[in-house]
This record gives structure tokens, C-alpha cells and sequence, in this order.
């Protein structure tokens, strides 16, 4: 093997390895923004489902103070 076949083959193995490397990168970065994104999105889901929960919590406890106090009324 001659010094121009070595050559050949690691500026193969370095194109290879560059041309891998330039579309995984971009791959992982967009992967991991989509992901972000993502999570976001669904954070944002779960607080407005919060507030719905809360806002029925509350009229319900509102429901249940009116109703003692008119069971109250009644016993007296």
C-alpha cells in the first residue's frame, strides 16, 4: 500500500465520517426543539385544565355552602 492509497482512504474515511456528521447534528437540533415545542404545548394544556378544575372546585364548594346554610334554614 502506497502513501497515496493511505491518503485516499483516511480523506474517505474523514468525508464519511463529516457527511454523517452534518446530517445528524441538524437532525438532533431539530428533534430536540420539536420536542420543546412539544412540551410547551402541553404545559400549557395542563394549566388551563388546572383552571378548569379550580373553577369547579370552587362552585361546588359555593353549591355546598348555599345548600348547609338552606338545610340550616329549614331545621330552624
Amino acid at each position: 500500500m502506497n502513501i497515496m492509497e493511505l491518503l485516499t482512504a483516511i480523506i474517505t474515511v474523514l468525508g464519511v465520517f463529516i457527511a454523517n456528521a452534518a446530517m445528524i447534528i441538524p437532525l438532533f437540533l431539530w428533534n430536540r426543539a420539536e420536542a420543546r415545542a412539544d412540551v410547551r404545548h402541553t404545559d400549557a394544556k395542563l394549566e388551563s385544565t388546572r383552571e378548569l378544575v379550580r373553577a369547579i372546585h370552587a362552585e361546588v364548594r359555593d353549591f355546598h355552602e348555599r345548600l348547609i346554610a338552606i338545610e340550616k334554614g329549614n331545621k330552624s
